[in-house]
């Protein structure tokens, strides 16, 4: 089954991304794995502590990750799957692609403001010729009428 994959974070256009996903998934027959990255910098700390910071933050992903889940379940009757990696998002993104042969779209949100798309787009999209699946890179102010119309 091709699987759509969509990175979690905190961002307002994450939203859109997953909801494009996970529609996308529902009427193409596919499936969508969801992927949060725990930065390494955020565990630089003693052993002890850098553990529990490690174990909070898979608490926070996973909450996170629950919300979104249950929409696509009782939404869109799709049964996301949730990888949790360490590392630098681009390189674990890149990881990710290489090791589930599954993946056949990477779905990014796009930021709205005058910032620029946002640095995972960015970076993406360069390496977008060295990548084994498309990119599809979702405005982040797209109507939820205008991505159902779409998808």
């Amino acid at each position: 089954m091709r699987k759509f994959l969509v990175v979690l974070d905190d961002s307002r256009e994450c939203l859109n991304a997953m909801r494009f996903a996970s529609m996308r998934a529902a009427n193409t027959g596919g499936g969508v794995e969801v992927l949060a990255i725990i930065p390494p910098d955020e565990f630089n700390h003693w052993i002890g502590v850098g553990e529990i910071m490690r174990a909070e933050a898979r608490e926070r992903i996973e909450v996170h990750f629950e919300v979104f889940a249950k929409w696509m379940r009782d939404k869109q009757n799709i049964e996301p799957e949730l990888v949790i990696r360490e590392g630098e998002p681009l390189t674990e993104i890149m990881n990710q692609i290489h090791e589930d042969t599954d993946i056949g779209v990477l779905v990014l949100g796009a930021g709205t403001d005058n910032k620029g798309p946002g640095p995972l787009v960015t970076a993406l999209t360069r390496q977008s010729g060295s990548l084994s699946v498309p990119i599809t890179v979702v405005p982040g102010d797209l109507s939820k009428e205008r991505l159902e119309a779409i998808t």
